[in-house]
């Protein structure tokens, strides 16, 4: 019975893990759309700094002297510093191999674009090395976890049965 819930454990581990391949290649999509369109306002806004013969600095600077101003200048800082953020990650992405982005849950961490991301997200069979070993992985973590929690929460009786002679 232990066996059977431990392989049971196993392979929803396998299943769920073996998906973040093709997550991660979705989330990268997304993410490379969200930088191009961040970059898209950031040039503009340069253009803009450009015309009125200022630099980006000096540009944010200016923009002050009423609610309105002081938050869009807020909201632009923090669009600049997003952008930053996400060709980062991006870059990152791009340049790891399937295998490689494995290693990187931490590149996946904009909470907004991987919300949206799982929403669209349909999962796919792990045809690939990356998706096979992803799935192994899991499998491995689901049967090491589920066979972990159960030893753990067997562990009284075990004691109890020991004492009395009997074994599993």
């Amino acid at each position: 019975m232990l066996r059977a819930l431990a392989l049971a454990g196993g392979l929803l581990g396998a299943a769920v893990v073996s998906q973040f391949p093709e997550f991660t290649q979705q989330y990268t999509q997304r993410l490379a759309g969200q930088v191009e369109a961040l970059g898209i306002v950031i040039a503009d806004f340069d253009a803009s700094a450009r015309k009125a013969e200022m630099t980006r600095e000096e540009a944010l600077a200016s923009m002050g002297g009423s609610v309105f101003l002081e938050n869009r200048r807020r909201d632009m800082r923090q669009t600049i510093d997003r952008h930053d953020r996400l060709s980062d990650d991006l870059t990152a992405l791009r340049t790891a191999t399937p295998l490689e982005r494995l290693t990187m849950p931490q590149r996946v961490a904009d909470t907004k674009l991987a919300r949206a991301t799982f929403d669209d997200f349909r999962p796919a069979l792990p045809l690939t090395l990356e998706g096979g070993i992803s799935a192994l992985a899991g499998y491995a973590a689901g049967w090491a976890a589920l066979s972990a929690l159960l030893a753990l929460l067997l562990w009284p009786f075990r004691r109890g049965k020991a004492r009395a002679g009997l074994t599993f």
